[in-house]
C-alpha cells in the first residue's frame, strides 16, 4: 500500500507550522512566466517496466517570450528520424512513453503511461488546471510551494522537513516510483537552510526524471551515487537566485543526463545565457514548438542536448 506522505503528522499540521515560520515568504509578489510557443518535437525517451536508476551509480519580472529567438552563433540541432513529433496536450501514452509539460516557472506536469499525474514545485500560481495526483514542492519561494494544496492531490510531498532536519520521501504510485535526495536552500537574507530543498527523482516507463528544485550548490560523490543514472534534468538557468552558470554546468556535468530542460528563467537574458553557455560546452541546442512533449528511451538523443520548452500555462 502507497503512503500519502512520509511523515505522520497531518498535512494542515506541518503547513501551519511552516506558514508560522516563513509568514514574509508567503506573502512576497513574484512576477511569473506565462507565454507559449518556441519549437517542440517529441523526446520520445522502452521498456514498460519501472526504471532502476538508483544503484546504476550505487519580484523578478517575467520575460517577453513573443519574438524570442537563439542566441546568436548557437548550432540548433536537427531533430533525426527518430525524433517522433507527439504534440497533444493529453497524449494517449504507450508503455514505453512519458508525458512531460512546462506549466510554468518550475511547474511541470509529467504524466505516466497509466495516467498518474505529477505536479513539480505546485503552487498557487503556476499549477496544473486539473489537480495532479501527486505533488512535489520545495519551500525556497512561495512559488515553489503552497501552504493550501488542493484536498484531491493523493500525495503531496514536501522538499523540506518543518520539524528540521532531512525528509525522506520514497514512494510508488502504479507505475511510478518517486524519492528525493535533500539538499540545502538559502533564505531571503542569504542564510543557508540545511535541508530546506529537495531533488526529486521520478522513475517511470524505463527512464528516470530529475527535477533540481531550488538548489543552491553543487552536488557530492554520494549526493551523485545516490541520484544514480538520471536521462533527464529539469534544470533552474536563472544565473541568480539558485546557481550561477558555473555551478550549474558542474552539477550537470556530474549527473550526465542525455537531455536537460531549461526552468526558472524568469530573469531577463537568463534563457539566452544558459543556451550560449551549454552550446560553448559542447551540448546540442533543440527548440521545440509547444509546451508538451512525450518522452521515450527508443528516442532519446545520442548527443547531450538541451530541449527548450516555453511554458505554456495550467
Amino acid at each position: 500500500m502507497v503512503r500519502k506522505t512520509s511523515t505522520s503528522r497531518s498535512r494542515s499540521a506541518r503547513f501551519e507550522e511552516l506558514r508560522g515560520k516563513n509568514e514574509a515568504t508567503w506573502r512576497k509578489p513574484i512576477a511569473h512566466v506565462r507565454s507559449a510557443a518556441l519549437l517542440l518535437a517529441g523526446l520520445s525517451l522502452a521498456t514498460p517496466a519501472a526504471a532502476s536508476c538508483q544503484l546504476i551509480a550505487s519580484g523578478p519580472q517575467a520575460p517577453q517570450t513573443s519574438g524570442w529567438a537563439l542566441p546568436s552563433g548557437i548550432k540548433v540541432a536537427s531533430a533525426s528520424p527518430d525524433l517522433v513529433l507527439q504534440l497533444a496536450q493529453a497524449p494517449s501514452l504507450a508503455l514505453d512513453e512519458v508525458g512531460l509539460r512546462y506549466i510554468g516557472h518550475a511547474t511541470f506536469e509529467i504524466t505516466s503511461p497509466k495516467g498518474v499525474r505529477i505536479a513539480t514545485d505546485y503552487n498557487d500560481y503556476e499549477k496544473p488546471a486539473v489537480p495532479p495526483r501527486v505533488a512535489t514542492m520545495n519551500n525556497a519561494h512561495s512559488t515553489h510551494f503552497t501552504p493550501n494544496p488542493d484536498p484531491s492531490i493523493e500525495h503531496v510531498l514536501t522538499g523540506w522537513n518543518p520539524e528540521g532536519g532531512p525528509i525522506d520521501h520514497d514512494i510508488r504510485v502504479e507505475d511510478v516510483r518517486i524519492r528525493n535526495l535533500p539538499t540545502n536552500a538559502r533564505g531571503w537574507d542569504g542564510e543557508t537552510r540545511a535541508f530546506g530543498n529537495s531533488i526529486f527523482i521520478f522513475e517511470l516507463a524505463d527512464l528516470c526524471i530529475a527535477h533540481l528544485g531550488h538548489l543552491h550548490h553543487q552536488l557530492t560523490p554520494d549526493d551523485l551515487a545516490t541520484l544514480g543514472r538520471i536521462d533527464v534534468v529539469l534544470a533552474p538557468v536563472d544565473n541568480a537566485a539558485t546557481l550561477r552558470l558555473d555551478s550549474l554546468m558542474a552539477v550537470l556535468d556530474g549527473i550526465k543526463p542525455s537531455v536537460v530542460v531549461p526552468m526558472h528563467f524568469h530573469f531577463a537574458g537568463a534563457l539566452e545565457r544558459f543556451l550560449s553557455r551549454a552550446a560553448s560546452d559542447g551540448w546540442a541546442v533543440t527548440p521545440y514548438p509547444t509546451s508538451a512533449a512525450v518522452l521515450s528511451r527508443k528516442t532519446i538523443p545520442s548527443e547531450r542536448t538541451v530541449m527548450v520548452m516555453m511554458p505554456g500555462g495550467g
